[in-house]
């Protein structure tokens, strides 16, 4: 009955030439390049999901009022988003992806997270409006609800597949798939306790 833990990454970005944050302006105010990043984890998180969800019971954690987000909508200092701006310093200018959960394995959550980012600001993609109060109810940006709709996506993005390859995303579904088929033949506490002496 408790929510899920989960491993919320936090992304800023540095000029290589400058080291100067590249997520404000001058004033303080958000970049355009930033804007393009939360655009990019808006539209590749739901086809990269399976990185931030990696097994059946991660998708329990996805749900309204515990904590956890249920879509890829934006605000900022909102925790019911999945992706929330927190206040900051210009220097500290960041969004935080919310998805990822602590049975993710860190070094392919955070290398898709910035994967995402990345491919906003290359195809210069524009975020939603950002959610002013609570984004659980919101319909549009929502996330596959199942681990076999979320490897289906995976698989079928041809832009994860350049940057990732073809070889690791195939073989990378591949293992989730069978570890599902595995979980499929597996009799759950819930149907012997209220199915078994009722069908």
């Amino acid at each position: 009955d408790e929510p899920g833990s989960a491993m919320h990454l936090h992304q800023s970005v540095v000029d290589i030439a400058t080291g100067k944050p590249i997520f404000a302006n001058d004033d303080g105010s958000m970049s355009q390049l930033f804007l393009h990043h939360i655009g990019g984890l808006q539209k590749y998180i739901p086809k990269l999901l399976p990185m931030f969800a990696p097994n059946v019971n991660s998708f329990r954690r996805f749900l309204p009022d515990t904590s956890a987000p249920v879509n890829v909508e934006w605000g900022e200092e909102n925790r019911t988003a999945g992706l929330r701006v927190p206040t900051s310093s210009p220097e500290a200018m960041r969004v935080e992806n919310r998805l990822p959960g602590a049975d993710a394995n860190p070094y392919l959550a955070i290398a898709a997270s910035l994967l995402c980012g990345y491919l906003g600001m290359v195809e210069q993609l524009d975020p939603s409006a950002p959610v002013q109060g609570r984004a659980y109810e919101r319909r549009n940006l929502r996330l596959p609800i199942t681990i076999e709709d979320a490897l289906q996506h995976m698989e079928d993005c041809e832009t994860v597949q350049q940057y990732l390859g073809k070889q690791f995303v195939q073989g990378y579904v591949a293992v989730k798939r069978a570890e599902h088929e595995n979980y499929k033949r597996v009799i759950s506490s819930w149907e012997r306790e209220f199915l078994m002496m009722s069908v």
